[in-house]
């Protein structure tokens, strides 16, 4: 493994990273499982939950926005972490017109989960 990616364990219930912070890693699950989340109007809302092989705060790493969601170990959890300089250099060999397609991508994917997490909780309302 080299310099620029490492591992650690996380215990359960401990937080990974937290909406609105500024993102310089992304993880690969190694074993364990994270559930991802966004808090809308003090709402907790699900967006799923990652296990083994998945991956998960991949997209501030390339659009230089902050979480769009928090991530929390739901059991024991080993991740590989990807620095942000290991992730830049891959994109940096990509024809631009990819990178221009991923950062366009990456908005509609931002913008959706918002909309998203926001309608759970106006209906979870609406059922009361």
């Amino acid at each position: 493994m080299n310099n620029s990616s490492r591992r650690i364990v996380f215990p359960v219930g401990s937080t990974i990273f937290a909406e609105g912070e500024s993102g310089t890693t992304a993880y690969v699950v190694e074993s364990g499982r994270v559930s991802v989340f966004k808090t809308v109007k003090g709402k907790r809302v699900d967006i799923g939950d990652i296990t083994q092989g998945g991956i998960f705060g991949e997209m501030a790493l390339i659009d230089d926005h902050p979480r769009m969601a928090s991530a929390v170990a739901e059991e024991e959890t080993t991740c590989v972490l990807i620095g942000k300089e290991r992730l830049a250099e891959q994109l940096e060999k990509a024809p631009k017109g990819v990178r221009v397609i991923v950062n366009a991508l990456l908005g509609n994917i931002r913008a959706m989960g918002a909309e998203l997490a926001e309608a759970t909780v106006i209906l979870a309302q609406d059922e009361q």
